[in-house]
């Protein structure tokens, strides 16, 4: 991972998005359900809970192509807040699954598939009550 740039307040730093990775921004129940849905093949997933939302880092270039409704791709000229590899604590940013020095990233179409059976059930179960 390329060099950090600016400290933060709450011992994150903030990256450059697009460099080494790109990111997705997932609302928390449905990052959350398709993280159980991936299971192993999950990458590193960031949690900012004062924006209900966690993040899923891709490969460079996963920005441009990405179509998922109710996801955002950051891609080139984004920048995220990153706490220090083992930070699980809920305050501030953290990790929920931790990355390593070489497994940040999912592949964009195993999450995509996950996204889209997340909201298939979802849909499923609201068209039962």
């Amino acid at each position: 991972m390329s060099a950090t740039r600016l400290p933060t307040a709450a011992g994150c730093r903030l990256h450059a998005v697009g460099q080494d990775w790109d990111a997705i921004r997932i609302p928390r129940a449905l990052g959350l359900a398709a993280m159980t849905i991936l299971g192993p093949r999950c990458g590193a997933v960031l949690e900012h809970p004062h924006k209900s939302a966690v993040y899923y880092f891709v490969p460079v270039g996963t920005a441009a192509e990405w179509e998922v409704d109710g996801t955002t791709a950051i891609g080139e000229g984004g920048t995220l807040a990153i706490p220090p590899t083992r930070h699980t604590e809920a305050v501030g940013p953290h990790w929920l699954v931790c990355p390593g020095d070489s497994d940040w990233l999912t592949d964009a179409l195993a999450l995509q598939a996950a996204l889209e059976d997340c909201s298939a059930s979802r849909t499923a179960a609201e068209l039962a009550t």
